[in-house]
C-alpha cells in the first residue's frame, strides 16, 4: 500500500472531498443553496448563526404623579424579552430627556418622580453573544393631586367676662392653617350665635360680650384652588361679678362699696387754691378702686411689687431708701417723690424731669417700667395687655370696676383714672403751720401758735435774699408750698449711686409739706439723687451753691441751674448763721401733719 505522509491513498482522497465539501457549504455550495454535502453515502448538516433577543411583550406607556413613589418593572418578569437560544439576558435602561428622579436597577424603574411631564424609558435586552435589542415607552408624570389646608396651629378654647373688652387673633395670625402646596389661605370666621357683642374683622374677633355662655367660633381656612378646612374652638362667656360679695370676701369688711370713706369731700383749709383735678376729679368710689391698684402687689409681673413698695405711707408715700427696688431686683433710676397734695401744686408735670403731661399719666409709667413693676414687654415679659387679663380674671376687680365705670372693662385709661383719684385723695393739712395760718390773714403774719425760731425761719423762708432773707419761698411758695413750674436744677445734679455720672434734668420736686415725720426724722433722702439725708443738708446746699468744674463743666452748670441760684454768674451765697439754718430747719419741721401717717382710708387695704 503506498502512503503519503504515513496516510494511505484512499484516506487522502477521503480527507480532500470533505474538505471540498465544507468549503462549499461555508460558501453556500456550487448552487447557491444551503443544501447539505453530499459525501458518498454520508450527509454533512450545515453550522447555525446566532439569532438577536427579541421582543416578546412590549412594554405599554405608563403613568406616574409627582411626589409619589412609584415602581415599575420594564422586564415584565423577564417576560418582555426571549433569547431564541434560551439563554440568560442582561438588562440597562435609559432614560430621556432625564430620570425625573428614578432610578432603575435590573430592569426595574423606581423613585418618586419630582416633577410633572413625560420621560422616555428605554430598556435594552442583551444575550450571552452581546446581541442586544431595546423596547421603548414613555412614563407620563402628572402633578400631584391638590390637597387641603391642614391646621397646624389648632385654636383652644377661650375665655370671656361679660362686660369686659375681649379680642382674639382666631387666625393666631395667620399661623392656624397651612397649604401643603405653600398657597395662601384666606380665612373666613363664623360666631354662633351671632349678635353677643363679639364680632370677627380680618380674622380677629373683639368686642364685648353682652350675653353669659358659649359662643362657637368656626375658622375655615381655603387655599387658592378652592379646598378648604375648618378648625371650631368656643369662647365660653362668663357673667361679670356683681354686688360685692368678692370684695367682702377678699377684704374681710375692710371695704364697703356701700358705706365708703370721706375721699371727695375732705377738710381744705380756705387759703389753700383750689385743686388742679385734671377732668379727674375725686369720688368715693374712684379713689376706693384706686387704693385696691396702689397696694396690690398683682400689678406686677411676679406679685412682689405695688406703687406702696415705693411709696409707703409711713414716709408721706415715699422711700426711706436712695432708690427703690422693684422686680427681680431691678432699682428706679431716682428716689421716690412723696406723693402729698399733688392736686394741689400748680405745675401737673410729674417725675422729677416732668416727662408725665398729668398725674393720671405718671401712674402706668412704673407698671410699665421694666425695673419698677415689669410689664413692659421687653425680653418676652408681659405688657400691660396682660396686666389687663390678669386683673379681669379677679371677680373683686371686676365689682369694683362695675361700681365706679357701669362695667367690668379694664383699659389703661381707667386703670390711670383710678390710681389718680387715689393719689390726689392723699392730703395733708393738719401741721402746725395749719394751724398758725388759719389765726392770721397772711403768711407774713407771726404765727401765735409759733416759737421765735419758728416764726424767724419762717420769714427767711418767704423773704428775697436782696432783703435779708433766704428766698426760698420763690420757688416753693406758701401756702401749698408746691414749687414753681418754670423752676430748673438747683445745683443738684449727680445720678444716684453713681460719682461719675450727672444729670441736668431734674427740674421738679414734690411740695415741702411733710419733708419729715411728726417726730421730726425724714422722709427718706432728699433730692432726686438722695444725696442730701438731712433738712440741714439741704439748707447748707442753697446757703453756698458750688458749682461742678466737670461733668458738668462749670459752663454748663451756669447755663442750666435755675435762675434764682445764678446772679449774672454769681451762684447763690447767702452766708446764712447757724441759729438762722437752724430756724430754717425749725420752720419746715411745722410744715409736717399727722393723719396722713395713719389714715385708714389711704392705709393697705389687703
Amino acid at each position: 500500500m503506498e502512503t503519503l505522509f504515513g496516510l494511505s491513498r484512499d484516506m487522502k482522497k477521503f480527507l480532500i472531498t470533505v474538505l471540498s465539501a465544507s468549503v462549499l457549504a461555508a460558501c453556500g455550495g456550487s448552487s447557491g443553496s444551503n443544501t447539505p454535502a453530499v459525501i458518498g453515502s454520508t450527509t454533512v448538516p450545515p453550522t447555525a448563526s446566532n439569532q438577536a433577543p427579541i421582543i416578546a411583550q412590549a412594554n405599554v406607556d405608563q403613568n406616574a404623579v409627582a411626589g409619589t413613589a412609584y415602581s415599575y418593572d420594564a422586564t415584565q418578569g423577564s417576560g418582555a424579552f426571549s433569547d431564541p437560544e434560551g439563554g440568560m439576558l442582561t438588562y440597562t435602561v435609559a432614560f430621556s430627556p432625564n430620570a425625573n428622579g428614578l432610578t432603575a436597577s435590573a430592569g426595574v424603574v423606581s423613585g418618586t418622580p419630582t416633577s410633572a411631564g413625560t420621560i422616555t424609558v428605554t430598556i435594552t435586552a442583551t444575550d450571552a453573544s452581546g446581541d442586544t435589542v431595546s423596547d421603548s415607552f414613555d412614563i407620563v408624570t402628572a402633578p400631584p393631586p391638590n390637597q387641603a389646608p391642614i391646621v397646624a396651629q389648632a385654636n383652644a378654647d377661650q375665655s370671656a367676662i361679660v362686660g369686659i373688652a375681649f379680642t382674639y387673633d382666631a387666625t393666631q395670625a395667620g399661623a392656624v392653617m397651612s397649604d401643603p402646596e405653600g398657597g395662601a389661605i384666606t380665612y373666613t370666621v363664623a360666631l354662633s350665635p351671632a349678635g353677643s357683642g363679639l364680632t370677627e374683622s380680618a380674622g380677629v374677633i373683639s368686642g364685648t360680650p353682652s350675653v353669659a355662655g358659649t359662643i362657637s367660633v368656626t375658622v375655615t381656612g381655603t387655599d387658592p384652588e378652592g379646598f378648604s378646612t375648618a378648625d371650631v374652638f368656643d369662647i365660653a362667656v362668663a357673667a361679670a361679678a356683681s354686688g360685692q360679695s368678692a370684695i367682702q370676701a377678699k377684704f374681710a369688711g375692710a371695704i364697703d362699696m356701700d358705706n365708703l370713706p370721706n375721699y371727695a369731700a375732705q377738710t381744705v383749709p380756705a387759703y389753700i387754691a383750689p385743686p388742679i383735678t385734671g377732668g379727674n376729679p375725686i369720688t368715693d368710689a374712684g379713689a376706693t378702686l384706686g387704693r385696691v391698684l396702689f397696694y396690690d402687689p398683682a400689678l406686677s409681673i411676679d406679685d412682689t411689687v405695688s406703687c406702696s413698695s415705693c411709696h409707703r405711707q409711713n414716709h408721706a408715700f415715699s422711700d426711706p431708701r436712695v432708690v427703690s427696688r422693684g422686680v427681680e431686683g431691678g432699682l428706679t433710676g431716682r428716689h421716690s417723690m412723696r406723693l402729698i397734695n399733688t392736686q394741689f401744686g400748680e405745675d401737673q408735670n410729674f417725675f422729677w424731669d416732668e416727662r408725665a403731661p398729668s398725674l393720671e399719666a405718671q401712674t402706668t409709667e412704673p407698671i410699665q417700667d421694666v425695673n419698677e413693676h415689669g410689664f413692659s414687654g421687653v425680653n418676652g415679659r408681659m405688657d400691660l395687655d396682660d396686666l389687663i387679663l390678669k386683673l379681669e380674671s379677679e371677680a373683686y376687680y371686676q365689682e369694683l370696676f362695675t361700681y365706679v365705670f357701669g362695667d367690668a372693662n379694664i383699659t389703661e385709661t381707667r386703670l390711670q383714672l383710678a390710681l389718680g383719684q387715689f393719689v390726689k385723695s392723699i392730703q395733708s393739712f393738719d401741721s402746725k403751720y395749719d394751724v398758725g395760718r388759719a389765726q392770721v390773714a397772711d403768711d407774713a403774719t407771726n404765727f401765735p401758735n409759733f416759737t421765735a425760731e419758728e416764726n424767724a425761719g419762717k420769714t427767711l423762708f418767704l423773704v428775697e435774699p436782696g432783703n435779708g432773707g433766704a428766698g426760698c419761698g420763690t420757688c416753693h411758695r406758701a401756702p401749698e408750698f408746691d414749687i414753681l413750674p418754670t423752676s430748673r436744677h438747683i445745683g443738684v445734679v449727680g445720678v444716684a449711686n453713681s460719682t461719675t455720672e450727672f444729670d441736668l434734668t431734674n427740674e421738679r420736686s414734690p411740695s415741702l409739706r411733710d419733708v419729715v415725720k411728726p417726730n421730726g426724722a425724714p422722709n427718706g433722702p432728699f433730692m432726686h439723687d438722695g444725696s442730701l439725708a438731712t433738712l440741714m443738708d439741704v439748707v447748707n446746699h442753697y446757703d453756698e451753691i458750688v458749682p461742678t468744674t466737670n461733668n458738668p463743666s462749670t459752663t454748663v452748670f451756669a447755663n442750666t441751674i435755675d435762675p434764682t441760684l445764678n446772679f449774672n454768674g454769681m451762684f447763690q451765697d447767702l452766708n446764712l448763721t447757724d441759729p438762722q439754718k437752724a430756724s430754717l430747719v425749725a420752720f419746715m419741721r411745722t410744715l409736717t401733719g399727722t393723719t396722713v401717717y395713719t389714715d385708714p382710708k389711704l392705709s393697705d387695704p389687703f
